[in-house]
């Protein structure tokens, strides 16, 4: 069985809340994938939905950055980042840093619910079609 892909989650200190409220309503989709978060949201999702999640720094602390570096080395299929566009953050380079890294290397990113679910609920979908390869080799 192939390995489950990796997908990141991030949230502002203002929109948290928001993201852990769609993990709640995802649940079972978001098992599906290899979760990696940052520090304070990754013990949130942990916490409040017992979900397996590799958390790495917090965001002002350098999380942002190394969530950036996997997704540079190709171990990222998408990121979610609930960003709080009214907020001032102290780590804007590093923030930036990550766009740059998803944009650069072709990685989705959602940065509000509307876009989230089309990645998970997307992924979702492509499990459940037939495996186009298999039927081209017959």
């Amino acid at each position: 069985m192939p390995e489950a892909p990796v997908l990141a989650l991030i949230a502002h200190d203002g929109k948290k809340a928001d993201l852990i409220s769609f993990a709640h309503k995802h649940a079972d989709l978001l098992r599906q994938f290899q979760l990696v978060a940052t520090g304070t949201t990754g013990q949130m999702l942990i916490d409040e939905l017992d979900l397996d999640v590799v958390r790495y720094h917090s965001g002002p602390l350098g999380g942002d950055v190394q969530i950036a570096s996997r997704i540079v080395e190709g171990n990222v299929y998408a990121v979610v980042f609930f960003i709080d566009p009214l907020g001032k953050h102290p780590h804007e380079p590093d923030i930036q840093t990550l766009l740059r890294a998803c944009n650069v290397h072709n990685v989705p990113i959602a940065t509000n619910e509307s876009t989230a679910r089309l990645i998970v609920e997307r992924r979702a979908v492509q499990d459940s079609l037939p495996n186009r390869d298999s039927d081209d080799a017959s």
